[in-house]
């Protein structure tokens, strides 16, 4: 399907200077789909707020509302690529990095 059938809603949104971020939380429309990637959500959050670099979008903590259709979940963005190597939670690099690596 195509991008215009997912709408994302920022909640709450708190810029974070001190570990040089944007922090927020998002809710995700997507009708008549099961869920949507986190690769399309980073896309469209790019777009959205400017990032040169999706690597800097992490998302996480997703939660599908019971009967579909809408989405909750957290978003950080990183200023760089090097705050996020430096603040965010190794777990969550792993992660990353194996998905890079293949």
């Amino acid at each position: 399907m195509s991008e215009a059938a997912v709408t994302v809603r920022v909640r709450k949104f708190m810029r974070n200077p001190l570990l040089k971020r944007r922090q927020m939380t998002i809710e995700i429309i997507h009708p008549k789909r099961a869920s949507v990637s986190k690769d399309e959500l980073k896309s469209i959050l790019a777009k959205k707020y400017n990032v040169a670099d999706d690597k800097c979008i992490i998302l996480f903590g997703f939660q599908i509302a019971f009967g579909g259709g809408r989405s909750s979940g957290f978003a950080l963005i990183y200023d760089s690529i090097d705050d996020v190597k430096k603040f965010e939670a190794k777990y969550r690099l792993f992660g990353i990095q194996e998905h890079q690596r293949q």
